[in-house]
């Protein structure tokens, strides 16, 4: 007998979880402080890297669909005067697709918990993500800027 397919609808496009990320361009690291108005829940190193049409948005501001960028957040390990990396908090991934994601400025957001590829976080479709991005609509809501 035949096994039934099954599809489950979600009521969003889901992003999907950027498998081989650690090959793509790194454009940035920095670290944000428990003292930040958003270290709860963004405390830690911050590491973004761009996938190939990505590093093409973040260096024309051109973004074309298929674009991903990566925010792989981690705990910091202080000690003995120095910063390290310990466990991942969550890998946040913005994904550009200006009709798929046509409410969200063009913009798909998902956010794996710790080091899962399926255990996804956002529940309200990029919504409120989105939110906080609006305060960079200048730069097609993208905060991340690539260093030469």
């Amino acid at each position: 007998a035949a096994v039934p397919l099954v599809v489950f609808a979600t009521g969003r496009d889901l992003v999907a979880y950027p498998e081989g990320y650690w090959d793509w361009t790194h454009a940035k690291s920095m670290v944000i402080e428990a003292d930040h108005p958003l270290a709860d829940p963004f405390e830690g190193i911050h590491h973004t890297y761009a996938n190939a049409r990505a590093l093409t948005g973040l260096q024309s501001g051109d973004w074309q669909a298929g674009a991903v960028l990566v925010l792989d957040l981690l705990n910091v390990n202080a000690t003995d005067n120095t910063v390290q990396e310990a466990e991942r908090k969550f890998i946040g991934v913005m994904e550009y697709d200006a009709e798929r994601f046509a409410e969200t400025g063009g913009w798909g957001f998902e956010v794996f918990a710790g080091n899962s590829t399926t255990e996804r976080v956002v529940e309200d479709g990029g919504t409120s993500c989105f939110g906080c991005h609006i305060a960079a609509k200048g730069t097609d809501y993208v905060f991340t800027r690539y260093r030469d």
